[in-house]
């Protein structure tokens, strides 16, 4: 299991203005606990399967899944400077790549440190 589980809210996005982030529903990474998860922002949907790094508090991914109902997937990375925030990009496949924020969502008090496998 990684400390990553749980839902992260997309605060800012380098490429898109934060109500194009929301356009469909609030922007958001969601990581669960067997190392897959989803996400959405503007009108992109996806699936995620993660690879967490065990030595620094990071993880990459894989996703695949719509742009407006069009096929897609790509690729990105995120880094955890603290228990609660991420910095990530997120590159899609033959398309763009942005820049972006997250903040963790309902914490816990086993949310409140990062952990390592």
């Amino acid at each position: 299991m990684n400390e990553f589980v749980g839902k992260w809210r997309i605060t800012e996005m380098e490429v898109w203005a934060q109500d194009m982030v929301d356009l469909i529903e609030e922007g958001y990474f969601y990581f669960d606990e067997n190392d897959q998860g989803k996400f959405i922002f503007c009108a992109v949907k996806g699936h995620l399967d993660v690879a967490v790094n065990t030595r620094i508090p990071e993880l990459e991914f894989s996703w695949e899944g719509t742009d407006d109902a069009r096929p897609v997937s790509g690729r990105g990375k995120i880094e955890f400077p603290t228990p609660f925030e991420g910095e990530g990009i997120i590159y899609i496949h033959n398309g763009e790549s942005s820049i972006f924020s997250i903040k963790r969502i309902k914490q816990t008090v086993t949310d409140n440190v990062v952990k390592f496998r």
